[in-house]
């Protein structure tokens, strides 16, 4: 029962001491397996390590911690502090220093090159506005160009459409052509057969009226 209540009172301390600690002094310190010095050492520490604190014993002055790594184990609780030492902070804004110092250095080059950029930029400036008013007579031209090509176009569909016409008419002309010839073929044809049975009726009449005369020439002799 006793380490029952011990086991709780240790879960609800580490409940209530969940904050954030921090090793003091610029050294490494060790954190072990237990509450002293005889416990098994897991990891050494440096001055300025963020840790988790889980609990305190003060009767033992020793506290339970955890690492970012999440390596739990127990320091002296004279080892650490609410706030990260001096140096830590020292080291910190250094490290702030230096990358502002390195941006520094890189907006001074990117400025310069900007400056250097900035007497081309004004040079060409004059010809990006010539280019932009050759493009906007080029434009002007295309549009109308394309109005021309819509006109041309309309009319060219005029002319087909005349063309198309032309010949249709030229096609019906054909036809009574064509009609008119074989009329007229007919016509001759028609012609000749009158003239064909004329010559034979002709032919056949002619001698009997000579007979007939012939004929008649003999009978007033007698």
């Amino acid at each position: 029962m006793k380490y029952i209540v011990c086991f709780i009172l240790l879960f609800s301390s580490h409940i209530a001491f969940a904050k954030s600690v921090y090793v003091t002094d610029n050294t490494e310190f060790t954190l072990r397996s237990g509450e002293s010095t005889s416990h098994k050492i897991i990891k050494m520490l440096t001055s300025g390590t963020r840790l988790t604190l889980l609990g305190e014993n003060k009767e033992t002055g020793y506290s339970q911690v955890q690492t970012d790594s999440g390596t739990i184990g127990f320091i002296p609780t004279r080892f650490t502090l609410d706030k990260p030492i001096s140096s830590w902070y020292l080291d910190k804004a250094n490290k702030k220093l230096a990358i502002l110092q390195t941006e520094n250095e890189q907006f001074k080059t990117t400025l310069q090159e900007l400056k250097q950029n900035n007497s081309g930029a004004l040079s060409s400036n004059a010809e990006l506005t010539k280019e932009r008013d050759q493009l906007s007579a080029d434009l002007s031209d295309l549009r109308q160009t394309a109005a021309n090509a819509i006109q041309l176009k309309q009319q060219n569909v005029e002319l087909q459409e005349r063309v198309v016409h032309v010949e249709r008419e030229l096609q019906q002309i054909k036809r009574e052509k064509q009609a008119l010839e074989d009329s007229t073929s007919q016509d001759w044809f028609l012609y000749g057969g009158i003239l064909s049975f004329l010559g034979i009726f002709f032919g056949l009449l002619i001698p009997k009226i000579s007979w007939q005369r012939k004929h008649s020439s003999n009978w007033d002799t007698f």
